[in-house]
């Protein structure tokens, strides 16, 4: 993808973010399918490089990874029908969040990132999982987490309890990971970054750099089934 698509892209969704509502988006579906078209060329170029470095991706239709910009309204307090972002996950199931793979969000401004891990919180099944694996494994977890190579670009993020949860061991070595209830880390990227022509190496490298990482929570994640609907 080259650099006008990616400005294509920041300019549809700085103007959709100014203009959040059903009547602009409908008048102009044809700037909002040339920026869908855009970034799915990027979906598909980000899958075809990381499938060099990752084997478990499977080739798959890049709008499969995307997710849709309308909101959820229901029981939200702000009312606006669009995200003005655009989101993919690659992983080897797809877009699912377990297992965690390659998250890309594009928005403007600055708060665009890449991200890898578990994101999702709802998954009480999933965070027993990870709990376990690092309780089990805080030795490996800890390499991953101190390498210089990983704490020079990232820091892992997530929700988490006030306390070790019950079963837990208050003065495990990685108590403070045990609270945690998700496990994710993010790369921010200026707008500039994404215009780079060297984006897309760039993007494939930080990717690579969160393997340790993600391997380590898929490992955890081996036994855990999603919930049917």
């Amino acid at each position: 993808m080259n650099t006008a698509d990616m400005q294509g892209i920041l300019d549809y969704l700085s103007s959709l973010e100014q203009n959040n509502n059903r009547e602009w988006f409908h008048a102009n579906k044809p700037q909002y399918s040339e920026a869908v078209r855009s970034f799915e060329t990027l979906v598909g170029e980000l899958m075809g490089a990381l499938r060099e470095h990752d084997d478990s991706l499977p080739l798959t239709e890049p709008k499969e990874l995307t997710f849709k910009l309308m909101r959820d309204t229901r029981f939200s307090h702000d009312k606006s029908p669009y995200n003005p972002a655009f989101r993919a996950h690659i992983s080897s199931k797809g877009k699912l969040p377990i297992p965690v793979g390659y998250f890309l969000m594009i928005q403007p401004g600055g708060r665009s990132f890449l991200g890898g891990g578990l994101f999702a919180d709802m998954f009480r099944e999933a965070t027993v999982l990870v709990r376990d694996h690092i309780a089990a494994h805080g030795g490996r977890w800890q390499q991953i987490v101190e390498d210089p190579a990983f704490t020079s670009r990232f820091t892992v993020g997530g929700t988490a309890l006030k306390k070790v949860p019950q079963g837990y061991d208050p003065g495990h070595p990685q108590a403070e990971y045990l609270k945690n209830k998700s496990w994710y880390i993010e790369y921010p990227l200026t707008d500039a970054q994404l215009l780079d022509k060297d984006f897309l190496p760039f993007a494939v490298d930080t990717f690579v750099g969160m393997q340790p990482f993600n391997g380590f929570l898929n490992e955890a994640l081996q036994r855990f089934q999603m919930p049917s609907r």
